[in-house]
């Protein structure tokens, strides 16, 4: 018969496997301090590979410290007093993860837990938790005063249509924005900011996607929607408007509650800026910008042009154009003769598109008060303001559209950056023909009132 101290100290350590509570495989389990198990250990599947990432949903002086086993030795619990087969999950930024085999089963326990809210993610792939990498970083299109226009990272790969010889299709001029390809759901996307000032910041907070959404967000979201704007694939595009002028934020796009895309920064321009903002256009997808253009009509409802309110003196000619320009294109025997070993008709057209476009609605901004003679693109330092979201100018400010806003609001891209890709893209017959089309539409556009 056992000794009476082994006994107790035996069942001890028995009665404390039967209160581990189980985690499921590719599950999210939230805790609080009030909901954690007592003592704080949970038990893993049996599974050839397990990724553990930890999140932590609230701030406190001292971390807790999490430890894993995958030894098949229910009894004990794995902890900091260095036993074999037991790991440490790191926390950086407020989160971790460990990746291991698990063939028979595990326990993962928690020590000096306080009272810290915290989450347990387990996949048989990636990390449920983590930061998105830079490449998938939110986008800024471009601010207001008040206004800022943010992408999401992208989500979805397009492919475009090739077409083939003898039936060379190009896509009709007045493009419409497609449909997202069944199966490729979008994802749950939360955009968070606050001015870059505020304390405590964004970025001194755990970096966990729980900690973030529990902050109260700058602004109000005042449109959400699907966008396919390049290449990159489809976006949730966000118009976030009540900001103050001349701020500089900080922004995070969350996804799937999860994962944490950011930090990026901007900031809105002077209370004076008077350029209005510009996107949702079909046949413009990747204009989303700052436009010379008047307020949209008190009448309209809005402080923004989309493809309902776009002033038809300006898409009428840009219709036009692309129009003409296709029917030139089509003249080559697209589809079969060797047009080039890199890209096709179709990357032609798309490329003139894209340039039309950034011609047609050209975009406007206003310099750092810093540097009153430069535009940037850099993040801004945190005394900064007014700094606007625009490419270095290559030559001095182009008033195609000074009819139309004040004097002291300048106009970027004077020699748009799409026109090198657009020569590129093109046939050697039709280079010239593309540039006279340039001074053309400037010329049209002079007209706009």
């Amino acid at each position: 018969m056992l000794p009476e101290t082994l006994w107790l100290l035996v069942s001890a350590l028995l009665a404390a496997g039967q209160n581990r509570k189980a985690l499921s495989l590719n599950s999210n389990s939230p805790f609080s301090p009030t909901t954690v198990p007592n003592p704080p250990q949970f038990t893993l599947p049996s599974t050839a590979n397990i990724t553990i990432s930890v999140a932590l949903c609230s701030s406190s002086a001292s971390l807790p410290r999490f430890f894993v086993t995958n030894s098949s030795d229910e009894a004990n619990a794995p902890s900091s007093g260095g036993d074999i087969d037991v790991y440490e999950i790191v926390l950086k930024n407020g989160w971790g993860t460990w990746s291991g085999t698990f063939e028979d089963g595990g326990v993962l326990a928690i020590e000096d837990i306080g009272q810290t809210s915290f989450e347990i993610g387990l996949s048989d792939q990636e990390p449920i938790h983590r930061i998105l990498p830079d490449n998938d970083l939110p986008q800024l299109a471009d601010t207001t005063a008040n206004q800022a226009l943010i992408f999401s990272p992208a989500f979805s790969p397009v492919t475009y249509y090739v077409p083939s010889f003898p039936n060379y299709t190009f896509p009709p001029p007045n493009l419409t924005q497609p449909t997202i390809p069944p199966g490729s759901g979008a994802p749950n996307f939360t955009l968070i900011l606050s001015p870059t000032s505020s304390s405590p910041s964004l970025t001194s907070l755990p970096q966990t996607g729980c900690m973030l959404s529990s902050r109260n967000s700058s602004g109000t979201v005042a449109e959400q929607g699907l966008w396919l704007r390049d290449n990159s694939g489809w976006r949730m595009q966000f118009l976030v408007e009540a900001l103050v002028p001349s701020t500089n934020y900080t922004a995070y796009v969350i996804q799937d509650s999860t994962q944490v895309g950011g930090p990026i920064y901007f900031a809105t321009k002077s209370a004076s800026f008077p350029c209005p903002l510009v996107y949702g256009l079909p046949y413009c997808p990747s204009v989303a910008w700052t436009v010379a253009l008047p307020q949209p009509p008190a009448t309209s409802g809005t402080r923004v042009y989309t493809a309902k309110n776009v002033p038809d003196q300006v898409t009428t000619p840009l219709i036009s154009y692309l129009t003409n320009f296709t029917t030139t294109l089509s003249t080559f025997g697209c589809g079969r003769d060797m047009y080039s070993p890199i890209v096709t008709c179709a990357d032609c057209q798309r490329a003139y598109r894209k340039w039309l476009c950034s011609i047609t609605f050209t975009r406007c901004g206003e310099p750092s008060p810093q540097n009153p003679t430069a535009y940037t693109t850099t993040t801004p330092d945190t005394s900064a303001t007014g700094i606007s979201a625009l490419q270095p100018k290559d030559s001095g400010p182009q008033k195609v559209f000074s009819a139309l806003v004040a004097q002291s609001t300048d106009i970027s891209h004077a020699r748009s950056p799409t026109l090198p890709a657009m020569g590129r893209h093109a046939p050697i017959s039709l280079d010239s023909r593309v540039r006279r089309h340039n001074l053309t539409l400037q010329r049209a556009m002079e007209s706009v009132i």
